[in-house]
């Protein structure tokens, strides 16, 4: 356990500039301490102090740790507000949860450069995409990529060429709303591969926004995992991982991983 683990950052912060001056100097005394820190708090951070002491601490050297500590936890906190617990389905009152059809419809109409949906199923999509062809619309540069699994159902003989083509045109009639700019969709062709022991399924479920925000959740982009099933992920405000993230796909799309699917025009 930290020896100021019971003292407050703000507490820390103002002893560390009362030592750094030398207006606060051994031996410290819960009554000495409690002039510059809540009353409640005196006793653990004259422990904390006299340990430090104890080991050839001299009070600048003392206003150092502290800032340090402070600093640590500053970080920690920074991180922490970062990271937010994404929910769908039942929760009880008190919950310290977002709501994923909320969480994702916000991060549809702030996207102002790029959007990377990926999902295992797609169903209601009309409602599901709403917002963001509405805001393809708004940001006409605005750069949307899909990365869908498109899979063959067991012993299905139809060619690949057929189910990506039924694939496409209900994906456009009945998932996008119509008249707007269609999303750059993407698939992993080994999906459709009839040999079971080569087929893969692109099962990953994410959404990262602007190389800034990423959503990495058990919800598919259904109307019922949005709002129904009980799915969780974590959103998370972090530049590095959202591009890290992107990257992953991105960098698949470029090696010839994920290939393009071609959505034909309305007849």
């Amino acid at each position: 356990m930290s020896l100021f683990s019971g003292v407050s950052t703000a507490a820390l912060a103002a002893l560390a500039t009362e030592l750094a001056v030398e207006r606060l100097q051994g031996p410290f005394s819960a009554a000495l301490v409690s002039r510059h820190v809540p009353l409640t708090e005196s006793d653990a951070a004259a422990r904390g102090l006299e340990a430090l002491a104890a080991q050839g601490f001299r009070p600048a050297q003392m206003a150092t740790a502290l800032r340090l500590v402070v600093h640590e936890r500053q970080e920690t906190q920074r991180a922490r507000d970062r990271v937010e617990l994404v929910w769908s389905g039942p929760e009880e009152p008190g919950s310290a949860t977002r709501d994923t059809a909320i969480v994702v419809r916000e991060l549809f109409a702030q996207a102002e450069e790029s959007v990377l949906v990926t999902t295992f199923a797609i169903y209601q999509g009309l409602q599901v995409f709403e917002g963001l062809a509405r805001r393809m619309a708004e940001r006409p540069d605005l750069r949307v990529r899909f990365v869908v699994n498109i899979a063959r159902e067991h012993l299905d003989p139809k060619p690949a060429e057929l189910i990506l083509r039924n694939f496409a045109t209900t994906f456009r009639d009945e998932h996008w709303p119509s008249n707007t700019r269609l999303p750059e969709i993407y698939y992993d062709p080994r999906a459709l591969s009839t040999d079971w022991q080569q087929r893969a399924a692109l099962h990953a479920k994410c959404l990262v926004i602007d190389d800034r925000w990423a959503l990495v959740t058990s919800a598919n982009f259904t109307e019922a995992a949005q709002d129904r099933n009980i799915e969780a992920g974590l959103l998370l405000d972090d530049p590095h991982l959202a591009r890290t993230l992107r990257a992953q796909f991105d960098s698949l799309i470029d090696a010839g991983g994920l290939k393009p699917l071609r959505v034909p025009a309305p007849e």
